[in-house]
């Protein structure tokens, strides 16, 4: 089925651009919610977390101890690459069995960290990048997470950049304006929707 990588930085919209493109009936796959079902009470990744890292890591349900964990991978790229080593692979079976199973006129695939995967972009038909400016991702992330400026300006660092994320893009929706009704982003969905149509029908 013809696949769209729909990717953007902390903060960009990409979850309130997918809701839009599902209104069409178009289906989502969001490798953040695979991620949070592998790692939820008893999930699939949760045996191999507990083995490498200890069951201080693990939550009193079963779950990720996702605040412990946040907090050691940010400070340690050893632990990082520890934690990828096991839930990438598993990410990817889970993405690749719902790509299959979809039923619709193309998927959605919701890729956060698309551009730093490396292998995405050979996955996808076309790649969607919702794109802001740093200073709109920092103040809607401060709003919604409660997060610092500090807090969230290290997360955007160990994002690709916005000029990444834009190279890499077949496609761009301009998220930019929050003072601006939903309607001027759903204008711009129901264009790459019809976009996306006629490329998969081809």
């Amino acid at each position: 089925m013809f696949a769209v990588g729909l990717t953007g930085g902390i903060g960009s919209g990409k979850s309130t651009v997918a809701d839009l493109f599902a209104a069409h009936g178009v289906p989502l796959v969001d490798t953040d919610l695979i991620a949070h079902r592998i790692t939820a009470p008893h999930g699939i990744a949760m045996p191999q977390i507990a083995a490498e890292f200890g069951d201080s890591f693990v939550a009193a349900d079963g779950s990720l101890d996702r605040a412990r964990m946040r907090t050691l991978v940010f400070s340690d790229d050893g632990a990082r690459k520890r934690l990828e080593g096991i839930t990438h692979p598993l990410i990817r079976a889970e993405t690749e069995r719902e790509q299959r199973e979809a039923q619709g006129p193309y998927v959605i695939v919701v890729v956060p960290l698309l551009v730093e995967s490396g292998s995405w972009k050979t996955r996808v038909n076309r790649v969607l990048t919702v794109d802001c400016s740093v200073e709109t991702q920092i103040s809607r992330v401060m709003s919604r997470n409660g997060f610092s400026r500090e807090q969230v300006l290290a997360i955007i660092a160990r994002q690709a950049t916005r000029e990444a994320r834009l190279v890499a893009a077949d496609d761009v929706i301009d998220n930019d304006n929050d003072n601006a009704p939903l309607d001027a982003l759903k204008t711009q969905v129901d264009a790459q929707h019809r976009v996306y149509l006629s490329l998969a029908s081809a």
